[in-house]
């Protein structure tokens, strides 16, 4: 039985702030499909007081911010592309093309196929996200989109320098300083300075998120996400100043983001309860964690380790921080989350920044059923087949006509009956030409 020590707010609460987002959410797109340009820059001008000559960056303005940047974050940006590209190419070559042979002169395949635009989303607003454009640019490049379009928002009207050398970078053919709802709208509908993409990927606020959500079918998303999420699990031997630092530096990420603490032992808890009430208040980016913990915090202490994982496993939190002796198990014993952070050596911090893996992740319960961002997310998986063998072109005519009566689909029936006449000169009886 789990003992829950700090509770978070009702999910009625989560939900009717939901309800909200949504109704603003489909009136701007519905407004971008119908003014294009003129809805996209009244947006721009109303949520960001964003309104340039145009919102795509030339070549020439894009060497002129990345020369604003110091070369200690150019350096730096360059060596953290490099770990997230190493680990995309890993990905991608554990997908394997093949075609095999299964009957007499029947070849069927798979293949690969990029999907040929991507968009993506690099947050803005208070934080100038430069990490998502690694994980979401270089990872499609990666998997050989040959268009990508990576928006990002100006940041309280100015130019976020390294982001847009992030983005650069990266290697994305067309920077916009355009965030939000008007940025997700444009690249899925187009307009006319912007033509469409085929897929979005990338974080955001809720209003980000609820576009993808609506958009959703007319392109392909990476996948739905909501607020940041931690889950820490610990044992008795965790150290309770390691899950308060830990909790609280994803909870700063917005006044909505989940932290929760789940372990075995009661006084791991209260003492990371303390120690988080302690460090709060010091807190440059306090005003999102502490509304974050308060409202979205939970800390639950169960008895055994069986417990913490399967409790672990409803919560299918996004990241997942295993502060514990045989942090490993996690592998073993876990199903559902986006990535798992295994023992005190390694931080959500670093897979947020710079070890490599992809942080675009589910939320609000998606890793039952989806993992994260991942080159494989930007190919089209698609087969194919071809017969040469007239004696294989008679058996699957044959057995199609069969096969496809038993359904009442007559049309199916006679193209297999077809291929069976021209092979083997079958008769056509309902052909009374």
């Amino acid at each position: 039985m789990a003992t829950i020590l700090k509770h978070a707010v009702p999910k009625s609460e989560v939900t009717a702030s939901l309800a909200q987002v949504r109704e603003t959410v489909t009136g701007v797109i519905a407004d971008i499909r119908a003014r294009g340009d003129e809805a996209v820059r009244a947006y721009s001008e109303k949520f960001d007081k964003w309104s340039p000559d145009s919102f795509r960056l030339t070549d020439e303005e894009v060497e002129k911010i990345i020369a604003s940047v110091p070369q200690q974050v150019i350096d730096d940006i360059r060596f953290v592309q490099e770990q997230v590209r190493a680990f995309a190419r890993h990905q991608l070559d554990s997908l394997r093309e093949f075609e095999v042979e299964t009957l007499p002169g029947v070849r069927l395949g798979q293949k690969h196929i990029p999907v040929q635009a991507a968009g993506a989303y690099i947050p803005g607003g208070r934080y100038p996200l430069t990490a998502s454009a690694h994980m979401t640019i270089v990872t499609a490049k990666v998997a050989g989109v040959p268009r990508v379009v990576a928006c990002t928002p100006p940041i309280h009207g100015e130019i976020p320098a390294a982001t847009v050398a992030a983005m650069h970078l990266a290697g994305a053919d067309e920077i916009w300083l355009l965030g939000g709802v008007q940025a997700v709208a444009a690249m899925s509908v187009g307009t006319d300075t912007m033509r469409p993409v085929n897929l979005i990927a990338g974080p955001g606020n809720a209003y980000v998120a609820e576009a993808k959500r609506q958009l959703f079918g007319e392109i392909g998303i990476d996948l739905f996400a909501g607020p940041t999420e931690i889950l820490v699990l610990a044992d008795d031997e965790a150290d309770p100043f390691v899950c308060a630092v830990d909790l609280l530096s994803q909870a700063e990420h917005g006044p909505d983001s989940p932290a929760v603490l789940i372990t075995t032992s009661r006084e791991v808890a209260e003492k990371t309860i303390a120690e988080v009430e302690r460090l709060l208040p010091g807190m440059p980016t306090r005003d999102f964690a502490e509304p974050a913990w308060r409202d979205h915090g939970q800390v639950h202490v169960v008895d055994t380790l069986d417990e913490l994982y399967a409790l672990a496993d409803e919560f299918a939190f996004e990241h997942v921080e295993v502060l514990t002796a045989e942090p490993r198990l996690a592998l073993e014993r876990m199903t559902q989350y986006g990535a798992l952070f295994l023992g005190e050596g390694t931080c959500v911090s670093f897979g947020d920044k710079v070890i490599g893996t992809n942080h675009v992740l589910p939320t609000r319960g998606a890793a039952r059923y989806t993992g994260g961002l991942w080159v494989g997310k930007y190919l089209k998986t698609v087969t194919y087949q071809e017969v040469t063998d007239t004696d294989s072109q008679t058996l699957l005519g044959r057995l199609c006509g069969r096969a496809a009566r038993v359904e009442l689909f007559e049309g199916h029936a006679r193209s297999g009956d077809v291929r069976a006449a021209k092979a083997a000169g079958d008769e056509l009886p309902w052909n009374t030409a």
